[in-house]
């Protein structure tokens, strides 16, 4: 489960693994080497937030040694968690004058707009997101690292769709995976996901998640909790 989530992935080799377990981690040496294994993330398509937090750690303890472009690298990389705390658990790393909208620097400016693209998909607001990252050229250069990042961003929207739905109409499915047409999104749905479409509505298989369950609600009433509620009613009658 943890690798599902960015936490700890099958990816990380040895030696990541024992920096962030170690003392290592807090040697500013360290910063280069998990530098380039967050350029590796980017470049495989899988996230260690784990070792991302550990590398924004380092920047905490040695200020000189922050790079903006890592910082804002590890912020897209656990944006594509969603939904999960890992955008906020990096950005909890950074200090005020690097977040606050007031230090009106690169990065600050920067920050606030994938914070924004963060709370739309936390929020389930797919097509806000879509569109709010085609509103402005800065979102390309942010994403422009991470290699796959809106096809990663439209599979977990995906993954999310099959665990609430059985059926969505195309035209909805369109909005929300931010393709250009129908056939895309039908080619999508079928290829990339396994479903089936037929007259206007993609079909989602039944699974654990999507499937209506019957529940029952049993209250265990006996007689002597009814005799107490007629006595108390009679009394305060009386």
């Amino acid at each position: 489960m943890n690798g599902a989530n960015g936490e700890d992935p099958s990816e990380r080799p040895a030696e990541i693994r024992s920096i962030i377990n170690g003392l290592e981690r807090y040697n500013p040496e360290a910063a280069g080497v998990l530098e380039a294994y967050l350029s590796q993330q980017c470049e495989e398509k899988f996230c260690d937030c784990n070792a991302n937090r550990a590398l924004l750690k380092l920047y905490q303890l040695n200020p000189d040694r922050i790079k903006d472009e890592a910082i804002t690298n590890i912020l897209v990389k656990s944006m594509t968690q969603f939904p999960s705390p890992q955008f906020d658990l990096a950005l909890h790393l950074l200090s005020p004058s690097q977040t606050s909208p007031a230090a009106k620097s690169d990065l600050s400016d920067a920050i606030a707009k994938l914070r924004v693209l963060n709370l739309q998909l936390e929020g389930a607001q797919y097509a806000r997101f879509w569109a709010t990252l085609e509103s402005d050229d800065i979102y390309a250069d942010l994403t422009t690292d991470i290699a796959g990042f809106e096809d990663m961003i439209r599979v977990r929207i995906a993954q999310l769709i099959s665990q609430s739905y059985r059926e969505v109409d195309v035209s909805v499915l369109e909005n929300w995976l931010g393709l250009d047409d129908e056939d895309d999104t039908k080619k999508f749905a079928v290829e990339t996901c396994g479903w089936k479409v037929a007259d206007g509505l993609v079909q989602i298989p039944k699974n654990a998640e999507n499937e209506a369950k019957k529940t029952e609600i049993r209250e265990d009433v006996n007689i002597d909790m009814f005799a107490r509620v007629i006595k108390r009613s009679w009394e305060e009658t009386a």
